[in-house]
């Protein structure tokens, strides 16, 4: 049987996705997938499903990873907006400091990159290379899902991180905080550095996808038919708007102009006093707020929503069903809600802190597939 999507499903989410991000969608985006929807149509493979525990076991190859993904979609149900995707997210949070020869630590199960030498920022020099082994990983990744899937599955950009987040990790916190004072013009000299290995990054990935991959996406699970991603600067949780401004703000612009379709990633209270400066000078059409751990959840924060909803926005909800039905009462136009309904032994749910690229922001529990459902018909109309 394989992989229950078909081409008119694609052409469907083609459609859908394109009027969102052009503001003419008048419903919000509801992606749910359902694991183990379908009984396995053959053995399991010996070979681990890809995430930021095993990303870095090279033993396996790319063939084999493919096949193990291969068998867990081939299960799935996808409904509403959902469609078969590969999160490359698995390779970690700023995986292009990688790509510049950051190492890779995952003994904890999650993926960090460190500088292999720590030297200062005046000495410090970035440029992408396209043979790294962890780009290589990824490109050799894509071409064994091209052969073995075709058009059927999208398969993600990697969580390349944003400018400012990769140098703090060549640098480290303290040390880009001192060069912001002391060598501002070393600074702005590696950004751009950054900045170019990014969009070289994203390119040299890109070619290998090839222009009959389905579409775009990244670690946010949200469709483009045209080239997107989703910008974020979490160090920029440290500095003021007046530092935003003068260091982060001209490369989100010039980046953003490689990108026809942007989601921002606004994490934690500290980052929102970059948002009216960011709805002032940019032209990203889409906002997702992460309210960060030990604070209320997504409904709480309805003033923040608001204020993107004024400036014609759109949005992607992070939270519980509760959340996104409570905030889609008021404003459904635009939103974007995504969650995966775990097996009847909760396996997600068990293996959650080892993001896998099959995973989601927010998992409930087999029980609640009907409700889901109904949620899905009664926006989708």
């Amino acid at each position: 049987m394989g992989i229950h999507f078909d081409r008119e499903r694609w052409k469907q989410i083609e459609k859908d996705y394109t009027l969102w991000w052009e503001g003419k969608l008048e419903r919000p985006l509801i992606k749910a997938v359902v694991k183990s929807a379908y009984p396995p149509e053959r053995k399991k493979p010996d070979v681990p499903v890809l995430s930021m525990k095993n990303c870095n076991c090279l033993e396996y190859s790319p063939e084999e990873i493919v096949d193990a993904l291969d068998y867990e979609l081939c299960q799935y149900e996808f409904l509403g907006d959902a469609f078969p995707l590969i999160n490359m997210a698995a390779f970690g949070p700023g995986a292009l400091a990688g790509f510049c020869g950051a190492g890779l630590d995952n003994s904890t199960g999650t993926v960090w990159y460190f500088p292999m030498k720590q030297v200062p920022v005046e000495e410090l020099h970035v440029k992408y290379d396209p043979d790294n082994v962890w780009a290589k990983r990824i490109k050799d990744i894509y071409r064994a899902g091209k052969e073995q899937w075709g058009s059927q599955v999208l398969m993600s950009m990697p969580d390349l991180g944003s400018v400012q987040d990769v140098l703090a990790t060549l640098l480290g916190n303290e040390e880009y905080m001192f060069a912001l004072f002391d060598e501002p013009e070393e600074v702005l000299r590696v950004q751009n550095e950054i900045r170019n290995a990014f969009v070289d990054a994203y390119r040299d990935l890109e070619s290998v996808l090839g222009t009959d991959h389905p579409g775009y996406s990244d670690w946010s699970g949200l469709y483009s038919k045209e080239r997107s991603y989703i910008f974020q600067d979490d160090f920029a949780y440290m500095i003021s708007p007046e530092m935003f401004e003068e260091y982060a703000l001209d490369d989100i612009k010039k980046l953003k102009k490689e990108f026809p379709n942007v989601m921002y990633h606004l994490d934690g209270v500290g980052n929102l006093k970059h948002l009216d400066m960011l709805l002032d000078n940019t032209d990203i059409q889409a906002y997702q707020w992460v309210y960060g751990a030990g604070q209320p959840s997504a409904r709480h924060w309805m003033e923040v929503y608001d204020r993107l909803h004024e400036r014609g926005k759109n949005m992607e909800i992070i939270g519980s069903v509760e959340d996104f039905s409570c905030i889609a009462e008021k404003n459904a136009k635009g939103l974007f809600y995504h969650l995966l309904i775990d097996d009847e032994e909760g396996t997600a749910k068990r293996n959650e802190a080892y993001k896998d690229c099959l995973s989601d922001y927010h998992i409930v529990e087999w029980s609640r597939r009907k409700e889901t459902e109904e949620l899905i018909r009664r926006w989708k109309g």
